[in-house]
């Protein structure tokens, strides 16, 4: 679109087809090293968490550049190979089940709650749901493999109709409530109107692109959409002459927003596309500075700088207010929030059960 480059891969001379590095355009390069039989060994990124992947007959083991190591128990052959087994870096073990054909079955959580799954064997349908309280959710399916009734543990059924080109026609809720679809013609496969429980009628108008021309509501307000030939929107009008009219660049980003009195919102981005300036009509400026992954590292509006820090797993270990504030975070090896020190010196803790449910 713009001939601009937004990302590049570089392979390797003597094994074709095998990426070493790849980058995003204003982004750090990652590279990969392989073993003789061509398996990544080693993902390397110099921003950011680095990878190590050691391979044995079945069984897998991930160790990242902080140390936490997350072993893959694998069981089947050929394309048939699925874990069975995790162990994850607190200790903590998941077990997962599959049928001949490498479907799942049933899964086991840390705290030994299992959850089994019901299939069709022919189409691999889910036809139940059994949680580990022994709830039991039905799925059924016409022949064409729609969903057409789902009955909850409770008895209360929601239900589905289609029509004989496979096209929804209505929806009904656990409540009873229905929700009609019809179209314009048997070629239509956006609906035309919606029709809801209490007889109130919302129309559609799209194009043969699958855009949204004009939404009418049920009570005739009507909003028209105009889009590029990109298909971005391009302009958006509503009822008493209130639009509202969008701008981008030739890498598709957002630029300008402008409503019908001329009042006009800019946005500004860096190489990597990060948004880095919001200019309002009034002509205030925010600014925000990013890091080499993207990640904002300070926003600045009104001569006020709000700032934050980030460990190496991209984690916000630090954040500083406009008014020079503090507030510390900490985390745990499952990237779970375990302390937060805020701005009135107060500490806050958090413990999670078996299950990484807050307790």
């Amino acid at each position: 679109r713009s001939n601009t480059q937004v990302r590049a891969f570089t392979y390797d001379a003597q094994h074709p087809g095998r990426m070493v590095a790849h980058r995003y355009a204003g982004r750090p390069e990652m590279r990969y090293r392989y073993d003789d039989t061509g398996r990544v060994v080693e993902q390397l990124n110099p921003a950011g968490l680095s990878y190590r992947y050691q391979y044995e007959q079945d069984r897998i083991t991930v160790t990242d550049s902080l140390n936490r190591r997350e072993v893959l128990h694998t069981e089947g052959g050929a394309g048939l190979k699925r874990v069975v087994k995790k162990e994850l870096a607190d200790g903590s073990v998941t077990h997962s089940g599959y049928d001949a054909a490498g479907r799942l079955t049933a899964q086991t959580d840390a705290a030994g709650r299992r959850t089994e799954y019901g299939l069709n064997v022919v189409s691999g349908d889910i036809t139940d749901i059994t949680t580990p309280d022994g709830r039991e959710t039905k799925f059924y399916y016409n022949d064409g493999n729609q969903l057409t009734a789902v009955v909850s543990p409770d008895g209360l059924e929601s239900r589905r109709e289609y029509d004989e080109p496979g096209r929804l026609v209505s929806e009904t809720s656990r409540s009873g409530e229905t929700v009609r679809y019809r179209y314009d013609d048997a070629h239509s496969e956006l609906p035309a109107t919606t029709t809801d429980a209490t007889g109130s009628t919302r129309q559609m108008t799209w194009s043969r692109y699958g855009q949204l021309l004009a939404f009418t509501d049920c009570s005739g307000y009507q909003t028209r959409y105009e889009y590029d030939r990109f298909g971005q929107m391009t302009a958006v009008h509503r009822e008493e002459g209130i639009s509202l009219y969008r701008h981008y660049d030739n890498r598709g980003r957002l630029t300008s927003v402008k409503d019908a009195q001329g009042r006009e919102t800019q946005y500004e981005y860096n190489a990597a596309g990060d948004l880095t300036a919001v200019i309002t009509p009034d002509g205030n400026r925010s600014e925000t500075q990013y890091d080499a992954w993207g990640k904002a590292v300070s926003t600045t509006q009104g001569g006020l700088t709000r700032s934050m820090e980030y460990d190496a797993a991209g984690r916000v270990i630090s954040l500083t207010n406009e008014n020079g504030s503090h507030t510390e975070f900490s985390w745990d090896v499952l990237d779970r929030l375990i302390q937060q020190r805020g701005f009135d010196g107060r500490t806050q803790r958090y413990r999670y059960d078996l299950t990484r449910k807050l307790t």
